[in-house]
């Protein structure tokens, strides 16, 4: 099983991933071991994940919502949909 996920940083911004286990991937991410974006931003706070099959749907997902403006971002960890 694979993750799509979001995250919530210290300074409010989104962070937007893909991993096989989330929880083990926020830990990383907070104690500045992730991303050189969260790194500068931490704590980080898990806001949303979606489970897939494999780790292509997983990044496929991922790269679908990092272009999404932060309203759709926030839309989707809050399960608005008619904002999306």
């Amino acid at each position: 099983m694979y993750f799509f996920y979001m995250l919530r940083c210290a300074d409010g911004s989104i962070y937007v991933g893909s991993t096989s286990d989330v929880a083990r991937r926020v830990a990383t991410h907070n104690v500045g071991r992730g991303a050189s974006f969260t790194a500068m931003r931490r704590p980080v706070v898990l806001i949303y994940s979606e489970a897939h099959s494999t780790s292509q749907l997983a990044i496929a997902r991922e790269r679908q919502v990092k272009r999404w403006s932060r309203a759709k971002k926030e839309a989707l960890a809050a399960g608005d949909l008619q904002l999306l």
